[in-house]
């Protein structure tokens, strides 16, 4: 609605998890050499989390998009699926063809597959997203896939991504010998106030912006104290500054005018 008015090619603050847009804060620089280094290494068990809206969708969409060809992926973005289901989604992500449709059939396939791709020099990784949600039985499946490996190294590298409650999860007596399997963790942590601005900025160049678009300094303070730094947030109240911009037909952004769509919201608008 707003785009040709700011000679926009599209929309920079949409939630959508599209790493074209993703911005390198100084945390999930270290969370992406993080994950780096364990696929390189072959280190099995990787866990990121964060809290809801720091980025890690996009985050690992982003490391998809980066690897090379001697890397094969799966991603599973809806955990919650039987163990069958799960071989299977796997399976399917990895372009494997399946015969016999029974899960001890497809977990010979996928080491058959995996075996194959060593022998490549190629490796293997499997993100799992929102693992949060992953129940005690199917995150115990999961640990039984790492047993996949030969004397010498791991054939599948698998990310566990998700809220907080993973790590209290992974906690559980019952799920001790997961958390000792995992060799590299990381937790993301919201942008710190002075990488808001940057944040914006590049959002808006991605976007196809000329700098035409200003956001004050009371502004960019008025967004980090009702975002606290967490990305979500911010694209939310940001496209809703746009809009508001756009129907005041000016490029600068006040803080009175962040204020005024926060208050719209919350609901606290009479």
């Amino acid at each position: 609605m707003y785009e040709r008015f700011f000679h926009l090619k599209e929309k920079p603050f949409n939630v959508t998890s599209d790493p074209a847009f993703l911005f390198f804060s100084r945390r999930h620089k270290e969370a992406f050499s993080h994950l780096i280094y364990g696929i390189k290494e072959r280190k099995g068990f990787l866990e990121i989390t964060g809290e809801i809206g720091t980025g890690k969708t996009t985050l690992c969409k982003a490391l998809l998009n980066s690897l090379d060809k001697d890397t094969k992926t799966a991603l599973i973005l809806n955990p919650q699926l039987s163990r069958f289901q799960l071989l299977k989604t796997i399976l399917d992500d990895l372009g494997v063809e399946i015969e016999k449709k029974t899960s001890g059939a497809l977990l010979v396939k996928l080491n058959e597959f995996l075996i194959q791709q060593l022998s490549f020099g190629n490796n293997v990784v499997l993100i799992i997203d929102e693992a949060q949600n992953l129940n005690t039985s199917l995150l115990e499946q999961i640990r039984l896939l790492s047993n996949l490996e030969t004397e010498k190294e791991k054939l599948l590298q698998i990310i566990l991504v998700g809220q907080p409650e993973l790590r209290d999860k992974l906690k559980s007596p019952k799920l001790r010998q997961l958390r000792q399997r995992v060799s590299v963790r990381y937790h993301i942590l919201p942008l710190h106030r002075d990488e808001i601005d940057d944040y914006i900025r590049h959002r808006l160049s991605v976007a196809g912006s000329a700098n035409s678009i200003r956001f004050s300094k009371e502004a960019i303070e008025e967004i980090y104290a009702y975002s606290q730094g967490i990305p979500r947030p911010i694209n939310i109240l940001c496209d809703k500054t746009l809009l508001a911009a756009f129907v005041n037909e000016t490029k600068t952004i006040n803080q009175k005018m962040v204020a005024r769509c926060i208050a719209e919201l919350e609901g606290n608008v009479n």
